[in-house]
C-alpha cells in the first residue's frame, strides 16, 4: 500500500506543539511479532542495567550502525521494517524527514514494575529533558515512539510538554521540572506510534503498574531539504494578517493560522510570544515561502529600513 502523508493541519500541528499522533496504527499481529522478539526479563527483581544487558543478548533486534539508511537497517521480514511499512507511519516518517533518512540511532526503553526492580535501588521517574542539546540545526530530526501494547496511566508513559520543541536548553538543566502547566503523559492502545520533533521536552514515567512498559524508539535523521514533503493539496492561503487582541470572538478552527496561534498553558503572557516567532520561521523553512506570516508577528519586527 503506498504511504499517507500528513496533511498540511497534521503538519500546523507538528509546527506548534512539536509531535504527531497515530493511534491504532500498527497492526497487532505486528505488535505481537514484536513483543516476542525483543528478548525476555530476568525473572528476578535485578538492576535496570543488568536487565538491559539480558535484553541486548536475547533481543533479534539488530545492531544498526549510526548512518544507516532507514531501508537498510532492519530485515525485510522483521517486525520493525514491518511496523515501518504501515501507510501512516511510513507517509508520516515522509512527510516529517522526507523519503530517504537515516537512523541516528533506535533503543528498546523498557520500565519496569517493582515486582522486577532492583529493592535496593529508589524507584523514581525520569527527569524531564531534551535530547537535541548539542544541535543547532533549523534543519530537524524525528525521534519515532512506538507502543507495541497498551499503555494505561498506571505505566507511567512517556510525560512531554506539548510546544517546547523551539525552547532549546541544556539537555538536563530542566530535570528539577517534572510538573510543568499542560504537560501530557502517553496514555494509549496497542499499535500506537507518536513522532516527536528532536526538541520536544520529555521524561519517561513512573510504572506503577504490574507490567513491564515497553517502548521502542528510533531517530531519524533527514537527507533532503524539508520542503514541502507532505500533502499540500489542501493547503491555501487564509485571511491573514488577522486582528489578534480587539476580536470579535469567533474562532476558525479549521485555519491554519489558528492551529500556529494557539498558546499552550505553560505559555507566559509576554515571553511565549517568542514561540509564536518560532512557529512562523520553522513553517516558513518547511515551506519554503520565506514571505508567510501569520498574524504579522514575525512581518513586525522585520521592518528595518537600511
Amino acid at each position: 500500500m503506498s504511504a499517507i502523508k500528513l496533511t498540511t493541519m497534521q503538519m500546523a500541528h507538528f509546527a506548534a506543539r512539536g509531535f504527531v499522533r497515530l493511534d491504532v496504527t500498527i497492526p497487532d499481529a505486528i505488535n505481537q511479532r514484536f513483543l516476542n522478539d525483543i528478548g525476555t526479563l530476568s525473572p528476578e527483581p535485578t538492576h535496570i542495567r543488568a536487565q538491559y544487558r539480558q535484553l541486548m543478548h536475547s533481543s533479534v533486534i539488530p545492531l544498526v550502525d549510526a548512518g544507516t539508511p532507514l531501508a537498510k537497517a532492519y530485515p525485510k521480514d522483521s517486525a520493525v521494517a514491518q511496523m515501518l511499512q504501515v501507510p501512516e507511519v511510513s507517509g508520516a516518517i515522509e512527510s516529517l524527514v522526507g523519503a530517504t533518512p537515516v537512523v541516528d540511532h533506535h533503543f528498546l526503553h523498557v520500565a519496569l514494575p517493582a515486582t522486577a526492580s532492583d529493592p535496593n535501588t529508589p524507584r523514581r521517574s525520569q527527569h524531564t529533558h531534551q535530547d537535541s542539546t548539542i544541535d543547532p540545526r533549523q534543519a530537524f530530526d524525528v525521534q519515532l515512539f512506538y507502543f507495541p501494547h497498551a499503555v494505561t496511566a498506571e505505566m507511567g508513559g512517556t510525560r512531554f510538554i506539548p510546544g517546547s520543541h523551539f525552547r532549546v536548553v541544556s539537555e538536563a538543566a530542566i530535570g528539577r521540572y517534572q510538573n510543568i502547566l499542560g504537560q501530557k503523559h502517553v496514555v494509549c492502545p496497542a499499535g500506537t506510534v507518536f513522532l516527536f520533533h528532536m526538541g520536544l521536552w520529555h521524561g519517561a514515567g513512573l510504572n506503577q503498574s504490574e507490567q513491564v512498559r515497553t517502548l521502542f524508539k528510533i531517530r531519524l535523521c533527514p537527507t533532503q531539504k524539508q520542503e514541502r514533503l507532505w500533502d499540500t493539496q489542501e493547503m491555501t492561503p487564509g485571511p491573514n494578517p488577522r486582528p489578534i487582541f480587539w476580536t470579535d470572538g469567533t474562532r476558525d478552527t479549521t485555519q491554519l493560522e489558528t492551529t500556529l496561534m494557539t498558546p499552550e498553558p505553560w505559555f507566559e503572557a509576554d515571553t511565549g510570544r517568542l514561540e509564536y516567532l518560532n512557529r512562523i520561521r520553522f513553517w516558513r523553512y518547511i515551506t519554503g515561502d520565506d514571505t508567510y506570516d501569520a498574524d504579522y508577528w514575525l512581518t513586525r519586527v522585520e521592518n528595518e529600513f537600511v
